[in-house]
């Protein structure tokens, strides 16, 4: 599974930005977050979709599929949960 490319990225666009609004997260590259100084969450493209890794606060890392809205408003729960904030 690859990294996300720009085009992949083109089409998370408004869920980028939803994630942005979160608070608590620096994007340090396109797509990339980190909290803190450490890695949260970024993007994956592969033939059967497109995937987000979060980096949860037990370290384990959760693979969410998110190339519907669904899995989008999912990654964003995850997300905020993580973090301690509501989206």
């Amino acid at each position: 599974m690859k990294h996300a490319t720009d085009k992949a990225l083109d089409q998370l666009e408004p869920l980028l930005q939803r994630l942005r609004a979160l608070g608590g997260l620096t994007e340090k590259k396109r797509g990339v977050f980190y909290r803190r100084s450490s890695s949260f969450l970024h993007f994956h493209e592969d033939p059967s979709g497109l995937y987000a890794d979060l980096k949860r606060r037990d370290a384990t890392i959760e693979r969410l599929k998110v190339d519907t809205a669904e899995g989008q408003q999912a990654l964003l729960g995850r997300a905020s949960e993580e973090l301690g904030s509501s989206c």
